[in-house]
């Protein structure tokens, strides 16, 4: 319990100076937001290569993870569509419902939804001792997936924003292949496993990442990047390697060192919306439709968070449905876990606010991410208590 506190504790102060730091800073900020993000990427590389050491599928039963897939798709797609909605229909005039503009706006910015917080779920669930159940495995499976196919919609989505381009073939044709490296090659290569070397791994994956990218742009322009998420070469690289347990206090510590890092690096990487107006002005003067809308008093605002958070976690308990082998309490647990988003969801955000989509619906997404990434803790604590009262169930059952 302990750890869940420190981590959200840590979570809590990154977006207090996510909202403090620009201010004090000025235009030094910028600077200081390379730096964070850089460091962020490099932990949740360090985090996602260990998930990827202790993942295991069973390539005998493939067609099981088919389901899993599906099953993740779902849970991936109803948050989004019921947020997109929800712009559509209550934020925007009657008059956009039709509109196709206003449909590509709200079909991107609410894929900030869609994504389980892969980074996030993993550390609490083992700072919880989690690790050894049916929850944390099949968890483990559907996190990867979801955020696998918020990556993979992002592609059309993003044709649909600014028409087709090669690049989004190439991000593609990466993606597939290492998906088929990690499936080919699992648990095949000896390296090193020591934090030391998981830290320099998680350095390369980083490396290699950023030079695609800054060199695509040097190439190609800004508009030509090749920008390929950390998350599925660093889980990839794990999943390949040899798994070699360690165990020492030295381990332990260093884990626990860089998943509170994680966590402040998150909250650190939420937008500026405090006194700001989220790109209003930009978003106007590119025509953009949710841009043009005029900010609603914060009360409304407020309401505004709450039904898209709800509608958001809502969509999440796509997995309560099915395994229904299982009891009702670890299928609750299982959704519930889903319910965490951060860096992922954050990077769509971002995304957006690169095609100057701004305004109330903007601020509203931003918001709505803070308040998940605040009660985290509570969601976590909740899957602790259903997995504990499965477990007296089964045990129950057995005498």
């Amino acid at each position: 319990m302990k750890k869940i506190l420190s981590f959200s504790l840590f979570l809590i102060i990154g977006l207090v100076l996510s909202q403090v730091l620009p201010g004090l800073l000025g235009s030094n900020y910028e600077s200081l937001e390379v730096v964070t993000g850089v460091l962020l990427y490099i932990a949740l590389s360090f985090i996602m290569i260990n998930v990827g050491r202790e993942f295991v599928l069973d390539k005998t039963n493939w067609r099981l993870y088919i389901k899993d897939y599906f099953i993740a798709m779902g849970t991936a797609a109803l948050p989004w569509l019921f947020v997109a909605f929800y712009f559509i229909f209550i934020i925007l005039p009657v008059e956009y419902n039709t509109d196709w503009e206003a449909w590509k706006e709200s079909l991107l910015l609410s894929r900030f939804a869609a994504p389980t917080s892969a980074g996030i779920l993993f550390t609490m669930l083992a700072a919880i001792g989690l690790k050894s159940s049916w929850i944390y495995k099949k968890i483990q499976v559907l996190a990867i997936f979801d955020d696998l196919d918020t990556i993979l919609l992002m592609i059309p989505l993003q044709i649909i924003m600014i028409g087709m381009r090669w690049q989004m073939g190439v991000i593609l044709l990466i993606v597939f292949v290492l998906l088929w490296l990690g499936w080919k090659h699992m648990g095949k290569y000896n390296l090193k496993q020591d934090w030391k070397h998981i830290l320099l791994y998680s350095v390369l994956v980083v490396g290699v990442t950023i030079s695609i990218d800054h060199y695509s742009k040097m190439l190609f322009g800004p508009d030509g990047a090749i920008h390929i998420e950390v998350l599925l070469p660093a889980f990839v690289l794990g999943m390949m390697m040899k798994h070699i347990h360690f165990d020492s206090k030295v381990e332990r510590g260093v884990s626990t060192a860089i998943s509170l890092v994680f966590m402040l690096l998150v909250g650190l990487s939420m937008p500026h919306f405090i006194g700001n107006t989220i790109m209003t002005e930009a978003s106007m003067e590119a025509g953009s439709i949710m841009g043009e809308q005029p900010m609603l008093p914060w009360g409304s605002i407020a309401i505004h968070v709450l039904i898209v958070t709800l509608l958001s976690n809502i969509g999440k308990m796509v997995p309560l449905l099915f395994y229904r082998e299982r009891l009702i309490e670890e299928r609750l647990a299982l959704s519930i876990g889903m319910f965490t988003r951060g860096e992922v969801g954050a990077g769509i955000i971002f995304i957006a606010l690169g095609y100057n989509i701004g305004g109330p619906a903007l601020v509203i997404s931003v918001l709505t991410m803070v308040l998940n990434l605040v009660l985290t803790g509570i969601f976590v604590v909740w899957v602790k208590k259903l997995s504990l009262r499965a477990t007296r169930k089964i045990e129950a059952a057995k005498a």
